[in-house]
């Protein structure tokens, strides 16, 4: 399998159509299907309104493809301060005189309109912003992560489930190996050459990583049934201090939508209750929770460069992929991806997405929390605005990678890197653990 040809200009203009409009679809199904106050609501302090979103998303089309690519006059200049991620935090948007729904809705179109226009003239080449068409790449990328956003919203709202799609094609149970060993040595971790990576994504660079064994499936939702059962949150042997003062303080006993009914463990899940599957990765859990259980279980979370390597680096040709199984583009056989599913496949499944060792599920299902922090590479450069990395930097958020089931797949490759506070739950977070080789293959 081989990567697309991103240097014609007519497959980059049809990939970038295709991007726009999967994002665009998928915007709107997710404000469509639901009655208006549902959309100017705010469900949780932690997410805006699904109307803001909208807007939102035509705003930063508008800014970067037709004021930044195009060199055309603002639209609706008035609004900018209002739909700034950065000038107003999430808690404080229902407050804003925000565009209504229908209005909302008007303004992206139009956007959009003038933005294929946009495309369909651009050259991909003389600057930055339209070589190789990076700029119809970040702008799908974003509105694809506002449709994640706006998912996790979906998940926080009460009331009757107001999304539905199939579950994942049932896959034999699991009988593979527990672990695969990674060989130490050196790998290319980055890329350099990915036209639509985001800034936080590069350079391509060398890094050492000692061998090491890494589970070959996420942690799933019976082994972490099994640290609650041992006592697990009440142990403060387990815990970082930090995340014992929180679980404490907020009485946390099980992963967020998780609760006991008698003798097992029931979830809610897109305004559905049902039993919680022992087969599937969990889900919700914070980067202290799946601390904790891999502290209990006797291993650890895998840094960041160990799960990249686990994930692209091919030890036969001695070179990093671009997913797990090579170069070529996802399909629905490598991964879950998209939300084709509103929900993980149970833990193995997906033997084509498998990496050359035998690592499965590293693209799609559930965010992994790593133990790294999120830091910039070596010779990293703000691009194209430092907002979008630089000024997340630091010990405040942990590295997640993967993507889940509501990332799609322009959204995700084996370099894509994801950040977020250490107590955050809400998110479609679970992780898989890993411990240290080197003294038993010395």
């Amino acid at each position: 399998m081989t990567a697309p040809d991103l240097t014609d200009p007519e497959t980059l203009r049809e990939r970038a159509l295709a991007a726009l409009t999967t994002a665009r679809d998928r915007t709107a199904l997710l404000t469509s299907c639901v009655e208006d106050p549902d959309l100017t609501a705010q469900h949780s302090p932690l997410m805006s309104p699904l109307v803001w979103d909208l807007a939102h998303i035509g705003n930063q089309e508008e800014m970067w493809l037709l004021r930044e690519v195009a060199g055309r006059d603002a639209i609706r200049p008035e609004i900018d301060g209002l739909y700034d991620a950065f000038e107003h935090p999430r808690a404080e948007r229902p407050s804003l005189p925000l565009l209504p729904p229908d209005e909302a809705r008007r303004y992206a179109a139009e956007v959009r309109g003038r933005a294929l226009d946009v495309l369909e003239g651009t050259r991909f080449r003389g600057t930055p912003l339209t070589e190789a068409g990076f700029a119809f790449g970040m702008i799908a990328q974003h509105e694809q992560q506002h449709d994640e956003t706006m998912l996790i919203t979906h998940q926080l709202r009460k009331g009757p489930a107001a999304l539905t799609a199939p579950d994942p094609t049932p896959a034999p149970p699991f009988t593979g190996p527990a672990e695969v060993l990674v060989p130490g040595g050196p790998f290319t971790m980055g890329t350099s050459a990915e036209p639509w990576a985001l800034d936080n994504e590069r350079p391509a660079h060398r890094r050492l990583v000692p061998p090491f064994f890494i589970d070959t499936t996420p942690v799933t939702n019976a082994a972490y049934q099994a640290f609650i059962a041992d006592g697990g949150y009440g142990d403060p042997r387990w815990w970082d201090p930090d995340g014992w003062a929180h679980i404490r303080t907020h009485s946390i006993e099980a992963p967020l939508f998780w609760r006991r009914d008698g003798g097992q463990w029931l979830r809610r899940r897109f305004g559905v209750t049902e039993v919680v599957p022992p087969d599937e990765p969990v889900l919700h859990v914070s980067w202290y929770e799946a601390d904790a259980y891999a502290r209990w279980a006797g291993r650890r979370l895998p840094t960041e460069t160990e799960w990249e390597k686990a994930a692209r680096h091919d030890p036969a040709a001695d070179r990093s992929t671009r997913y797990p199984w090579g170069d070529a583009d996802p399909t629905p056989e490598h991964a879950n991806l998209g939300q084709r599913h509103l929900r993980p496949a149970p833990a193995g499944s997906y033997p084509a997405g498998e990496s050359p060792l035998g690592v499965r599920q590293l693209i799609g299902d559930v965010w992994e929390w790593t133990a790294s922090d999120f830091l910039p590479y070596p010779g990293f450069t703000a691009f194209p605005y430092k907002e979008y990395s630089e000024v997340f930097f630091g010990p405040e958020h942990k590295v997640l990678r993967g993507g889940s089931f509501a990332v799609d797949a322009v959204a995700c490759r084996g370099t894509f890197r994801n950040w977020d506070y250490p107590i955050r739950r809400q998110i479609f977070s679970g992780f898989r653990t890993a411990r240290d080789a080197a003294a038993e293959i010395a």
